[in-house]
């Protein structure tokens, strides 16, 4: 018996059924059964319901691991209280993004196309901090970031600003990382960013 995925034989009266089996386990517990029936009963009830496991059982798997996103507009109650409890002073864009520039900048802006360095903080809005940059990324070891590469959120917010600019974001979850997260921002979670553009290139 092979350890994998097996492909089994069955001779009855000089015929062979090919059946082709994906789990170990049903293999084992249905192989005394096999080679003692008929081939009548292996043709007609057995090899029915081996399909029918095969069937059934991995793409329940698959539905059940699938997330449910939310949309910009049904979090959009949870952003304006937050914006409001916290004395954040918040407008809305139209892709539900909402911001607050706390300095406008003098410098260059950036667009799709540019290069960014920058300084942030990132927040749950349960006040859990992810991540934050206290020192920009503008060395060798750490090059400033294509701007094309990152959130749909700061895509939409960063060019709001100009260098040298402060602004803050509360980014809905379809604008961040949707329904199934990353790291340790679980799922449709509303991301809220304070973040000072340094550089521009």
């Amino acid at each position: 018996m092979n350890s994998g995925t097996g492909n089994y034989w069955l001779k009855k009266n000089n015929r062979n059924f090919f059946v082709l089996l994906q789990h170990q386990l049903v293999v084992y517990c249905l192989q005394p059964v096999i080679f003692n029936l008929n081939e009548f009963a292996v043709r007609n009830f057995v090899l029915p319901l081996v399909f029918l496991f095969l069937l059934f059982t991995s793409p329940r798997c698959a539905k059940n691991t699938a997330c449910t996103p939310k949309t910009a507009a049904s979090e959009a109650p949870q952003i304006q209280g937050y914006a409001t409890a916290n004395n954040i002073n918040a407008v809305a864009h139209s892709s539900g993004l909402y911001y607050e520039i706390i300095d406008p900048g003098t410098g260059a802006m950036p667009t799709i196309n540019s290069n960014i360095a920058i300084t942030y903080t990132g927040m749950l809005l349960n006040g859990t901090v992810f991540a934050q940059q206290t020192s920009p990324n503008n060395t060798q070891a750490d090059p400033p970031w294509p701007l094309s590469a990152l959130i749909e959120g700061w895509r939409i917010g960063i060019p709001l600003i100009k260098k040298g600019g402060r602004i803050k974001l509360i980014i809905p979850s379809s604008l961040a990382y949707g329904c199934t997260g990353k790291g340790a921002i679980p799922g449709n979670s509303i991301l809220f960013f304070d973040i000072t553009l340094v550089d521009v290139q």
